[in-house]
């Protein structure tokens, strides 16, 4: 046997081991709407890899690494002041305190026995001061007709692709006017997932809150940026609208938000037109493109790998947006670290009167059943996202019923009303509302419920949502939100 007829054995297991890696790495659930489950044979020979379909007894820990760091931060904030690590720094040197925020909004007293659900609909529950805790979006829903009422919702991988959040925004946009589908970050690993927008191109390095190398001067309630990569002699994305959607097809104002340190020229384009290159000056500060009229379609090209690219922003002149900021396993915490300086400077483009703040997921474990560190984090999280958007409302998103492999069985997860209850408590501590996400879905057993209806509802990780169980939250939510808006 020669050399080459030795090698072959060789390759061809090496290219099936390459193959089984990255189809492990797929989210097969949630790009076949259930259909597939997700796998990962590579499982058990890599460390810390964990893609289980349903959580574990022995699940003992927190999902996100983050929220663990700051765990143990809190902690330090328990010793004396000399004991003290130094507060990180950020943009024009702001610090950012890592200690337990206890600050207290003098709420409405809580009832012993929380009644969420009033003539079939989960109520928004007010904790603000003043019981105005909707105010700003309620004003901004009354002047619609003329102006834009800006929703973000900014969670985890829960809406992810759109999901929930798609509908939401549909539903709302048939009751107070509006187009366009909001925010879109420069570049997806599986733009086809979803399903609000068509998202093309390329040449682009994504960092997110959590990325090695990433800058804090750039990092915004995105929670990423990206700039142009060195293997690419520019970086472009194109973003086309959809028919599936009735308000989602054009719209009229289409907006790239970035960061450019230097002299340089960023290039834009609408439908088949030309392409339209702006000279931009130098700065530190957001800087905004906007280009203004009906089109189906918007480009962006640039060269200069100095450039932070924040995202584009697809919305028309007024109606109702409604903006999907995802991020892949975060629990929350990384909102601390949010630039106030540059969220100041984006307001001036971009500034929103809801911020919806949907979290929970990769914070629960089976055998936790005590979340009060997670509690107190979530507070410093929306007093600080108060910081940075001063002009909106916080609505908190309790985490939706979660599955828990016990023997052959699944059943919810048995800490999911502790981790409810702590998020409650956030709330109410931090005096905003709160919507139970879980009672709305039916409460103990729904997720069960909904990964097994026909189509399903909930992926058969027994987590995440499907396109059509998103559909089906986010019925539930609107009519919570327009009995709260206009009741």
């Amino acid at each position: 046997m020669n050399d080459e007829s030795q090698g072959k054995p060789f390759l061809i297991i090496l290219t099936a081991i390459i193959i089984v890696a990255a189809v492990s790495l797929l989210p097969l659930s949630r790009i076949s709407e259930g259909k597939l489950n997700d796998f990962n044979l590579i499982a058990d020979i890599l460390p810390g890899c964990d893609t289980a379909t349903v959580a574990t007894s022995d699940d003992s820990q927190p999902v996100d690494k983050e929220l663990i760091a700051a765990i143990e931060e809190q902690k330090k904030g328990d010793e004396p002041a000399s004991e003290k690590s130094q507060p990180a720094v950020t943009k024009a040197g702001t610090q950012v305190d890592t200690t337990p925020d206890t600050t207290t909004v003098a709420a409405a007293p809580l009832p012993d026995e929380i009644n969420p659900k009033v003539d079939g609909i989960v109520i928004m529950e007010d904790y603000s001061k003043n019981g105005d805790g909707l105010a700003r979006i309620k004003a901004a829903l009354s002047r619609s007709g003329n102006s834009l009422a800006r929703i973000a919702v900014v969670g985890d991988s829960y809406i992810e692709g759109d999901i929930f959040t798609q509908n939401v925004r549909e539903k709302l946009q048939e009751r107070y006017g509006g187009g366009g589908v909001g925010y879109v970050n420069m570049y997806s690993e599986f733009p086809g997932f979803r399903r609000s927008v068509r998202q093309s191109g390329g040449g682009w390095t994504v960092y997110n809150v959590s990325s090695s190398g990433r800058r804090g001067a750039y990092m915004s309630i995105t929670e990423q940026y990206s700039v142009k990569n060195s293997e690419s002699a520019t970086a472009n994305a194109t973003y086309k609208g959809v028919s599936k959607y009735p308000t989602l097809s054009s719209w009229g104002v289409s907006r790239f938000l970035f960061v450019s340190p230097q002299n340089t020229v960023i290039r834009t384009k609408s439908t088949d037109d030309a392409w339209e290159t702006h000279e931009i000056t130098g700065s530190t500060e957001a800087q905004c493109i906007e280009v203004t009229g009906a089109t189906p379609s918007f480009s962006v090209s640039l060269s200069d790998p100095s450039v932070a690219a924040i995202g584009v922003w697809l919305d028309e002149h007024c109606g109702v947006s409604v903006d999907c900021m995802s991020s892949r396993g975060f629990s929350g915490v990384t909102l601390m670290r949010v630039n106030e300086t540059l969220s100041s400077e984006m307001r001036r483009y971009i500034d929103y009167d809801l911020i919806v703040l949907e979290f929970g997921i990769n914070a629960m474990s089976a055998s936790q059943r005590d979340y009060s560190a997670y509690c107190n984090l979530m507070v410093k999280v929306i007093n600080h996202t108060r910081k940075c958007y001063p002009n909106a409302d916080i609505l908190l998103m309790g985490v939706g019923d979660r599955g828990q492999k016990n023997g052959s069985e699944v059943k919810s997860m048995a800490t999911a009303a502790a981790m409810v209850s702590a998020q409650r408590k956030a709330a109410r501590t931090a005096g905003c509302v709160f919507w139970d996400t879980r009672e709305a879905m039916g409460g103990e057993g729904a997720i069960i419920k909904w990964a097994n209806a026909q189509p399903p509802l909930a992926n058969k990780d027994y987590v995440h949502l499907s396109h059509t169980g998103g559909a089906r939250l986010a019925e539930e939510f609107v009519k919570s939100f327009v009995n709260a808006i206009e009741n």
